[in-house]
């Protein structure tokens, strides 16, 4: 784990390199399909660590294209067995291995229910790339660990990169795998912050607009890694009830951007001093692991970075073996 984390940089640069016309990702031919489609509305299928990837699709598709986003529940198409007219819909799996059953009979039935389809993998062999009308290759490389890191940040790198190309942008990112190397460098100070966690049972982590799907994710790193029961909420559903159960006891891990998502989570801080809670927040300018500032939306890339380190040092403070947590593969097949 602690060697994929510290490949990301070069896996950017690597899908950065491969993102033009002659390059292998794929994204030029899935973006000119899209443009050319011109679907009326997306639905994004995945499990896991990819579904909180689709989460980020999901902003960026809302907020830059000014088109409307449903996450699918795949049992729908599966247990269900739903054949909904899907015309003039742009469906995108996302998906690390592409072995997915279930994300694969999803994929089936919406091309065959009309959907244009597009699959973001990090195997171009995979049986749910093969099923798609386009595939994007995340390029991140093997994946030995059972948590996530790399192929997630790859992830939101090939998914902004294929939004950006659907709108027309220039695709610049400012630099960012070098700002990543910056965070990445910090990992003997995230190593100090993570002795305060070793004996909590749970957590809670929250975020608003492009950085909620980072708390959903740095909830699952924790989980999967540490064992810590962590709980991940949006900033405005934090204080719509899960509020009451938070203590100084119950660690709140808050990420907050230098832009509208994290000027929104604002009250939420303030409601959480009111309750003497433990608070670490990351993110923007003043809080405790302030980072690169880069445009929000390509923030959640270096954010989750802080917590994959996080989560790696609780769980190795505790005793346990991150990169073989128990009950766990890399690759979950469900349906």
């Amino acid at each position: 784990m602690a060697a994929e984390t510290a490949e990301q940089p070069a896996v950017w640069r690597r899908l950065l390199a491969e993102a033009g016309p002659d390059g292998s990702s794929g994204l030029d031919a899935a973006a000119a399909l899209i443009r050319r489609r011109a679907p009326r509305f997306a639905l994004l299928a995945a499990r896991g660590t990819s579904d909180h990837a689709a989460l980020y699709a999901k902003y960026l598709m809302e907020i830059t294209l000014g088109m409307p986003v449903g996450l699918v529940s795949p049992s729908t198409y599966t247990a269900y067995g739903a054949r909904p007219d899907l015309t003039g819909v742009l469906m995108v799996a996302i998906s690390q291995s592409g072995g997915s059953p279930d994300l694969l009979r999803t994929l089936e039935v919406a091309r065959a229910g009309g959907a244009l389809t597009v699959a973001v993998t990090n195997n171009a062999s995979s049986a749910l790339a093969g099923a798609a009308h386009a595939h994007v290759d995340v390029l991140a490389g093997p994946e030995r660990a059972v948590a996530a890191t790399k192929s997630y940040t790859a992830q939101l790198l090939a998914l902004y990169l294929l939004l950006d190309r659907v709108r027309g942008g220039t695709g610049e990112v400012g630099g960012l795998p070098d700002r990543a190397e910056e965070v990445l460098a910090r990992d003997a100070e995230v190593a100090g912050i993570a002795v305060r966690y070793r004996f909590a049972d749970r957590m809670i982590t929250s975020g608003r607009g492009y950085s909620y799907p980072t708390a959903r994710e740095a909830a699952l790193k924790l989980m999967e890694t540490a064992y810590v029961s962590a709980q991940a909420f949006s900033g405005a559903d934090l204080l719509h009830g899960p509020l009451a159960m938070v203590e100084p006891r119950v660690p709140v891990l808050a990420v907050m951007s230098a832009g509208a998502g994290g000027d929104a989570f604002s009250p939420v801080l303030d409601a959480l001093a009111e309750r003497d809670a433990d608070v670490l927040t990351v993110g923007r300018p003043g809080t405790t692991l302030p980072l690169p500032q880069v445009d929000e939306p390509l923030a959640p890339l270096l954010e989750i970075l802080p917590f994959q380190l996080l989560a790696r040092h609780v769980a190795v403070d505790r005793g346990g073996d991150p990169d073989a947590p128990r009950g766990l593969r890399k690759v979950t097949e469900t349906m």
